[in-house]
Parts: C-alpha cells; sequence; structure tokens
C-alpha cells in the first residue's frame, strides 16, 4: 500500500464516492451523509461507510416510469391522459414528483460536494453547465414541434418539461449554493428552537421563495389582460359560457403569448378538445415556473430533514409527515375542498399554488413510505423503478426520441380498443425499464 500506483489502484476499485459521481443520475447525487469530517482527502476504509438512499432513486424511477406510460398513451383510458383544466388524474401528478424530487438530491449532493472541499465557483459552474444542457436538450432534441416538419425558428416551441427542469434546478441549487452555511445543514449549529432546525437557518432562502409566491399571486391576480377579467383561472373557449373565448390562462397565457409569441409555445393544449379554445397556451410557460421552483425548493426541504436528522429515521419520518399534513391544510384552504369552488382551484395548467401544495402533501407522505420500506425497514429493494431512476435524464430523452420507432409502437389492428394500446403502451414502458436495467448492470450512467 506504499506504492503510489499500487493505493491508487485499490482505492479507485474500492472506494464508493467514485461510483456514486458515475451514478449521479439526476443532477446530483442522493447519497446520505456520513461521519467523516470535514478533511476532504481521500480516505479508504472511513470512505465504505457512505451508502446511497435508494428511496429517492426508487421515487425518482416511479415518477419516470409513470410519465413514460402516460406520454405513450395510458392504454387509452381518461385517467391516464391530462385533465382538461381544472382537477386531477393520474398523469397529474408525476411530473411535479419528478421536480420535488430533484430538489431533494440537490440538497444531498450540494451538501456532500461542499463538504469533500469543492470550492462554490466550482459548483456554481456545474450548476450554469448542468442548467444549459437540460435547456438545450429540450428546445432541441425533445421539442414536440418536430410533428410540423423540420424544425425552425418560425415553429420553435420554447418552453418544455426538460426547460422548465433547467430554469427550476438552476434557482434553486443556486440559491441553496449562495446561502448554504457550515454546520447548518448538518444540526451542529447552536439553535433556540431546536424542532426547527431544518427550517430557521434558511430563512433567506425562505424569505427569497414567498417573494417569488407573491410575485406569481400579484401577476395572476393584479395583471390587467386585454379582454379579460382581471384574475380569471378559466380556460377560455367555451368555457364559462363562451364569455371569454380568448382568454385562456389568464395572465400566465397573456404573459407567455406577450413575451415568446402564439408560434413558440404550446399549440394544443389539454383543454382544447372540450373547451375548443382557440388560442394557443403552453402548460411550461414562464409564469408556471415560479410555482415549479416552489415545488423543487419543497424537495430541498425534504434532503434538509434527511441532512438534518441523519440517521434518525423516527425524526425523519416524522417531520414529512408533518410537511404533508402541512401542505394538506393548506390545499384544502385554498380549494375549500372542491375541485371548482375554491380560492385557488388544483390546475396543472397553471401550476397553480394549490396544485404545488397538494402534490408536496403526497409526495412527503409517498417519500415517508418509500424511505421507512426501502432504507429503514430493507422490506423492498425499489425493484424495478430503482433503475430507471438511476438513469432518468438517458430514460426520459430516449422515450421522447423513439416513441414511433419499433419496438415501442407499432400498427395496430383496432386503434379504438383499450387493450391493443394497454398492450403496446406497457410494452414500451417496460422495454424501457429493461433497458435501465442493463445500463444498470453494465454501470453506464448518463449524467450532465
Amino acid at each position: 500500500m506504499k506504492i503510489g500506483p499500487v493505493r491508487n489502484w485499490v482505492y479507485k476499485k474500492l472506494n464508493p464516492r467514485e461510483t456514486d459521481r458515475l451514478i449521479n443520475s439526476e443532477l446530483g447525487s442522493p447519497s446520505t451523509t456520513d461521519s467523516i469530517g470535514s478533511d476532504p482527502s481521500p480516505r479508504l476504509w472511513c470512505a465504505t461507510s457512505r451508502q446511497r438512499l435508494r428511496s429517492l432513486d426508487t421515487f425518482r424511477g416511479l415518477s419516470l416510469i409513470i410519465m413514460v406510460f402516460v406520454n405513450y398513451g395510458g392504454g387509452k383510458y381518461w385517467f391516464f391522459k391530462h385533465e382538461s383544466w381544472n382537477g386531477l388524474t393520474v398523469a397529474d401528478l408525476v411530473f411535479p414528483w419528478f421536480v420535488f424530487i430533484m430538489g431533494t438530491s440537490i440538497s444531498l449532493s450540494l451538501s456532500s460536494m461542499l463538504r469533500w472541499g469543492s470550492s462554490k465557483q466550482k459548483v456554481l459552474g456545474k450548476i450554469l453547465w448542468r442548467s444549459f444542457l437540460l435547456i438545450l436538450l429540450g428546445v432541441i432534441v425533445v421539442n414536440p414541434n418536430y410533428c410540423l416538419g423540420a424544425l425552425s425558428w418560425e415553429n420553435l416551441r420554447i418552453p418544455g418539461v426538460l426547460q422548465r427542469l433547467g430554469l427550476t434546478y438552476l434557482v434553486v441549487a443556486a440559491l441553496e449554493l449562495l446561502f448554504t452555511r457550515a454546520g447548518a445543514d448538518s444540526g451542529t449549529l447552536e439553535m433556540s428552537c431546536p424542532a426547527l432546525q431544518d427550517v430557521l437557518p434558511f430563512w433567506p432562502q425562505w424569505i427569497f421563495i414567498l417573494t417569488l409566491e407573491v410575485i406569481w399571486l400579484c401577476l395572476t391576480f393584479l395583471l390587467p389582460v386585454p379582454g379579460c377579467p382581471r384574475g380569471y383561472l378559466g380556460p377560455g373557449g367555451i368555457g364559462d359560457f363562451g364569455n371569454y373565448p380568448n382568454c385562456t390562462g389568464g395572465a400566465a397565457g397573456y404573459i407567455d403569448r406577450l413575451v415568446l409569441g402564439e408560434k413558440h409555445i404550446y399549440q394544443h393544449p389539454s383543454c382544447n378538445v372540450l373547451y375548443q379554445t382557440t388560442v394557443p397556451y403552453d402548460p411550461e410557460g414562464i409564469l408556471g415556473t415560479i410555482n415549479t421552483i416552489l415545488m423543487a425548493f419543497l424537495g430541498l426541504q425534504a434532503g434538509k430533514i434527511i441532512l438534518s436528522y441523519k440517521d434518525q429515521h423516527k425524526q425523519i419520518m416524522s417531520r414529512f409527515l408533518v410537511w404533508s399534513l402541512v401542505m394538506g391544510i393548506i390545499s384544502a384552504i385554498l380549494t375549500k375542498c372542491s375541485k371548482e369552488e375554491g380560492f385557488i382551484p388544483i390546475n396543472k395548467n397553471l401550476w397553480s399554488t394549490s396544485y404545488v401544495t397538494t402534490m408536496s402533501c403526497f409526495a412527503f407522505i409517498l417519500l415517508l413510505l418509500m424511505y421507512y420500506l426501502v432504507d429503514v425497514k430493507r422490506l423492498w429493494s425499489g425493484t424495478p423503478f430503482f433503475y430507471p431512476g438511476m438513469n432518468s435524464i438517458l430514460v426520459y430523452i430516449g422515450h421522447e426520441v423513439f416513441e414511433n420507432y419499433f419496438p415501442f409502437k407499432w400498427k395496430m389492428q383496432d386503434t379504438q380498443s383499450h387493450a391493443e394500446h394497454l398492450t403496446q403502451n406497457l410494452t414500451a414502458t417496460t422495454l424501457w425499464v429493461i433497458i435501465s436495467y442493463i445500463l444498470y448492470r453494465k454501470k453506464i450512467f448518463w449524467k450532465i
């Protein structure tokens, strides 16, 4: 072990820290913290104590697989299609969950990188590069307007899922990097209220996020929109007795059309068929990105809980439960426990505040269950969702690019048959699980 090349070879083969960097499947390695201290130099024997939280990859993989199944058609069942406007279906659950767990991964990965000696300038460079790559992939590779022919500036859709993920990642990760303090994420700071040790040290971040939410509320309810009532949250078209046909999305739709232009946003929103809307509307538009940032920040909060109460399983699970209850109560107040009559209805197209709090309520509960089953009791390994969760970007982009190619799609004899659609969609989704498993076994992980 005194011979340099031998020592380096052994360290490279046995140290899981290098493997964690390779399997950084979603914008940051969701690994538990260890008690090694602040020494950034390699330690062969201590490093083996690190253990990856499988529940996070399982959560991400579950969200991703449902998303793939929904995007492939969901067997043409109504509950696997996005809600036309207000309300929820299964299809409306998965994207915010994916955003939520991205926030959790940001908290854990940045904490790990800073603890191991990376400078804030270097980490910021990685954040900027990853955000740029996500946005670029969304605009150029995964663009629904390819169906209109060769992609050109005239019909280029600027917003999108990956674009929103990139912007959200940029804001939340930069916010975490800017205001992080030594000891704040490990529970070592002295506090007058230990019960809030996962909240109070991060008050500047909360002020920033709450300011963003105030901006969303002001723009949504106070911005004057030509030809539309102030604070309109409806679908337009024949909705509301056809009184506001060109007001789809209210301020959110108006801002997108004004800033991006009608030809550069989504042309066929989910409200188009039922409400016969005539103007384009983008569910991944500018204004809704604010609440996507809120969703990721709540996921970041889950990561802070894991860091603050490391190895205290009961504390972690009880905090998840408390946060779920708080989010649920806020949702009940905002919606008045109704679909249409609340102050702010649950709406995925708008990414309304009540939509975010409701999805966060579900996410905290689901993460609690997975954490208990996978990491605490180890009653479940996370299979099969764990594998796509480890290669989430590859699976997402791959399923979009190869959507219309065999064996993911083939010509059906009866296009009205649920059985044929279900068989095709389940086959395509299963193939991506198998592909992710093979890549995992071969230690091939695509990180950006």
